[in-house]
This record gives structure tokens, C-alpha cells and sequence, in this order.
């Protein structure tokens, strides 16, 4: 308890100082209860996100890795629900057995500071300019606000994987997309499994299969 009142605090301090843009979330991954990872946000407008409010896709990616190869991951790009991008940071909190209980995550908005970007290189460019400005990720992973939205972008991600409509898919483009959704760590959710087995139109038994072609793991 005491981790995580230091977190909040530094949570707190952080938002003030770099201001409304800047939205701090904490995650905690010691619940039971994965539908309400978040345990403190400052700042939550930026992405409408609020207090008990279920995990983003890092959270999936956390549960699923190894805890000893994971690292911070700073600086990528993220997009929220209405299309603004945000520069995002998780850190990944650990307790003294080296187990990862808390994700700390700072998103900042810089949806405008990208469109003053793009005003003032148009305004300096010259006819003679060798280097052209970097493309940027097109993109950006979404945050999502609760596990079953979540687990809609994470399936649409897997069909979209393949490359064909659910209803055209052979054994082998199935087989992919479970493969896909377990090395994303969607089957983490609760319920996950029904209702891909139902979207797929085979039975849980057969999900399983699919499943143990590629890494086993338990379903909810």
C-alpha cells in the first residue's frame, strides 16, 4: 500500500506540472478483478477514461510476458477513441520478489503540438530540401476504456490478421486467428473464449486445439 501511495503522489505531482495535457494512469495488476485495473488517473479527460475502469492492451501484453524480460516502454505513440494522439510511457512497477504489480503510464496529448509541427516545417521548407520530414506511425494502437472493447479491437485485429471475413475462413485461417488472440492475451478475459468460439462457429473443445497448436494457455 505504501508503493502505491508514492505512486499516486508522484502521479499527482507529475499532472501539475506538465499541465490538462498530460493524463497519469495507474494500473493495478494485483486485482482479481482485471475489469477494473485502474486504481488511480489524473487528468482522465484525455482518453474519458476514469477510476475502475478496465485495461489497455500494455496491461494483456504484461500478464502474458515473461516478468523478466519485460522493460519500460517509453515514448510510443498512442491514439485515443475520437483519433488524438498521444505520446505515451508505461513503466512497470515491481515489488521485492521482482514481480510486476502496478503499471504506471503517462500519456501526454500532442495532437496539436503535431499540427503546429506540420505548420511551421511547411513554413521552412525550401524547394532545395534533401530531407524529408520522417513519416510517423499511421496507426497508433487505440486505448480502449473497458475489457470488452478491448477484446473487439483485439478480434477485429485478428480477422483483419488474415485478411478475410470470418464467414470465408478455412480451419488454418481460424487456427491463426485463435493464435493470434492468445499471443495477445486475450483469452485472459473473462468469457473471451465463448465468445470467440461463437464468432468462429466451432466449439470450446475445438478452441482449445487450436489453441495447443500454437502456446497453451488456460481460457476463462
Amino acid at each position: 500500500m505504501q508503493q502505491l501511495d508514492f505512486l499516486k503522489q508522484l502521479a499527482h505531482g507529475l499532472a501539475v506540472q506538465f499541465g490538462n495535457s498530460c493524463e497519469i494512469v495507474i494500473h493495478d495488476l494485483t486485482k482479481k478483478n482485471l475489469d477494473k485495473s485502474i486504481v488511480y488517473i489524473e487528468n482522465g479527460h484525455v482518453t474519458d477514461r476514469h477510476t475502475n475502469d478496465g485495461p489497455s492492451g500494455i496491461v494483456l501484453e504484461t500478464l502474458k510476458a515473461d516478468p523478466k524480460k519485460i522493460k519500460d516502454k517509453l515514448a510510443y505513440l498512442t491514439r485515443t477513441s475520437d483519433g488524438r494522439i498521444l505520446k505515451s510511457s508505461s513503466l512497470y512497477i515491481r515489488n521485492d520478489k521482482g514481480e510486476i504489480v502496478y503499471i504506471f503510464c503517462i500519456n501526454y496529448d500532442i495532437t496539436t503540438l503535431l499540427a503546429a509541427e506540420s505548420f511551421i516545417h511547411d513554413l521552412v521548407q525550401t524547394e532545395t530540401e534533401d530531407n524529408p520530414k520522417p513519416k510517423r506511425a499511421s496507426n497508433p494502437p487505440k486505448i480502449t476504456h473497458s475489457v470488452n472493447e478491448l477484446l473487439d479491437l483485439l478480434i477485429d485485429q485478428a480477422v483483419t490478421s488474415v485478411g478475410k471475413p470470418v464467414a470465408m475462413m478455412n480451419k488454418n485461417d481460424k487456427i491463426a486467428v485463435v493464435q493470434y488472440l492468445n499471443d495477445a492475451g486475450a483469452f485472459l478475459i473473462t468469457k473471451s473464449g465463448d465468445k470467440v468460439a461463437s464468432l468462429l462457429g466451432i466449439s470450446k473443445f475445438t478452441l482449445y486445439s487450436y489453441m495447443d497448436k500454437g502456446q497453451t494457455k488456460n481460457i476463462s
